[in-house]
């Protein structure tokens, strides 16, 4: 069966995937009907965590204990934010990586709105959902949108942005970049920092790719360029 809407979802945590006992204090999620383009249906919840919110997160989303006190256990909110999703939906998320780590979707295909952008918009001076919302000067509802770093607003946000991308780009591209790391387009690190990987030499972007110790994405990004140029090369 087709998709008919695609899920956008955020959780806000107490940590990220690397800290061990990260757990989800917020779920917010709101739909885009793929037919319309329309976006609706929003469902928030707070969540109550078994261990403490440490105070680094406080500082990014102001949760605190005393917020989900009273808060049922996110074992206990799947069903409903789940609810009205088919299995032929999809689910899209900012840095899908992130959402991925604390629940895999049972099967769903997704959408992550970062990579997509990163190949839709590769000069854009941000990537991150709030960088682009202002850069692409996204017509939001001042209160959906606020605040930032909240579970509901920022899905909020990425919905915008994903019907956005829907002008550009088919579900199953989409899907497709998705399902790699980022490409990314200027080197931020080492010697030729500021450059793009297209330029770079080719032994810089071997050493990269073959050596070094950096993230997957960069390292993604390496073996792409020195594997194209090569065979425009040839």
């Amino acid at each position: 069966m087709t998709a008919q809407l695609a899920r956008v979802i955020d959780y806000e945590t107490t940590g990220t995937p690397e800290d061990e006992a990260a757990e989800i204090i917020e779920f917010g999620r709101i739909d885009v009907h793929l037919a319309s383009r329309t976006i609706a249906n929003p469902w928030t919840s707070l969540a109550h965590p078994r261990g403490p919110i440490p105070a680094v997160t406080k500082a990014v989303h102001h949760i605190t204990e005393a917020d989900v006190a009273d808060a049922p256990e996110a074992r206990e909110l799947w069903e409903p934010f789940f609810e009205g999703c088919g299995q032929e939906d999809i689910l899209v998320a900012h840095n899908a990586k992130f959402e991925q780590h604390f629940h895999a979707g049972d099967g769903r295909r997704w959408i992550d709105t970062y990579k997509v952008a990163r190949v839709v918009w590769p000069d854009a001076p941000t990537h991150s959902n709030q960088g682009l919302r202002y850069w692409l000067d996204l017509t939001l509802d001042a209160e959906q949108a606020f605040p930032p770093h909240r579970a509901l607003p920022d899905a909020y946000v990425t919905a915008h942005l994903f019907v956005r991308l829907l002008s550009l780009k088919a579900i199953d591209e989409m899907v497709h970049i998705s399902k790699y790391p980022a490409l990314l387009k200027v080197m931020n690190f080492g010697k030729h920092r500021g450059m793009t990987f297209e330029a770079a030499p080719l032994d810089y972007l071997d050493w990269i790719r073959d050596v070094s110790e950096l993230d997957e994405d960069t390292k993604f990004t390496a073996r792409y360029w020195a594997a194209k140029r090569r065979k425009v090369a040839a």
